[in-house]
């Protein structure tokens, strides 16, 4: 329950204490005053008893004196029920005062609670946020580490090949007597990489010898000697079939 709740329950509670506090209040003034009265009605009897004595009769003192009794008596009822009063205004004060401590204490309970779920929410999205972090890095590493390797496989067969080609004639030394002896179906019985690129007009991966097409544009760019009818590196210029055929065309 909100603080706003506890608050307007509890005043609509004491909303007619002030009234019914007034209304024993009165009553208590309304006994003191009759009491008042019947003392000063005591204290006439009481005179006239003994101004009077040796005149009266006999009977007349005893009325005289169960007059003041009568009175004594009503006294002690209004003394008694001044006292009930009273009691009863005390009551009623304490009850709402209790009643406040009580509404205090859930409401203090119910603050701490609250505390409680907050520091629990507080420590679960602190939680969250942590393995969100922790998932975010190693995405990053997951995906630098995918650059590297996509790197490696691209600098792998494909610029080695374009190395080769930059290189000035008698920078680089012979191949192998068998370097261009390795024929297609021994290749296509290799395994295959799924991510290793591939080339030629066979779209086979890179192997053997290989010869680059001059045209920048070329959209295959390599060929396997054996696939492009070669045995020896041409001189000069070297156009693969098909930017041949646009180069007639043009």
């Amino acid at each position: 329950m909100a603080a706003g709740m506890y608050l307007e329950h509890y005043l609509d509670s004491i909303e007619n204490l002030p009234f019914e506090l007034q209304r024993n209040f009165n009553l208590m003034r309304d006994l003191d005053q009759r009491t008042e009265d019947l003392k000063a009605q005591i204290d006439s009897l009481a005179k006239e008893y003994t101004t009077n004595a040796r005149t009266l009769s006999s009977e007349q003192k005893l009325s005289i004196l169960r007059q003041v009794q009568q009175s004594y008596s009503k006294c002690k009822e209004f003394g008694d029920d001044k006292v009930q009063l009273a009691m009863q205004t005390y009551e009623m004060v304490d009850k709402h005062i209790r009643r406040l401590d009580t509404d205090l204490a859930r409401f203090e309970a119910d603050l701490k609670e609250k505390q409680i779920e907050s520091t629990d929410y507080d420590s679960t999205s602190s939680k969250g946020k942590k393995s969100m972090c922790l998932a975010w890095k190693e995405k990053k590493v997951a995906k630098t580490r995918s650059k590297v390797k996509s790197s490696d496989e691209d600098d792998s067969p494909k610029s080695a090949q374009k190395k080769v080609k930059l290189l000035q004639p008698g920078e680089f030394n012979p191949p192998a007597p068998n370097f261009g002896n390795v024929h297609p179906s021994d290749v296509l019985d290799m395994p295959v990489d799924p991510n290793e690129p591939t080339y030629c007009l066979c779209h086979q991966v890179s192997y053997g010898e290989m010869i680059g097409c001059d045209n920048t544009d070329c959209s295959i760019e390599w060929f396997h000697f054996a696939c492009v009818g070669l045995t020896t590196k041409p001189r000069g210029k070297w156009y693969c079939p098909r930017c041949s055929q646009d180069r007639k065309r043009k």
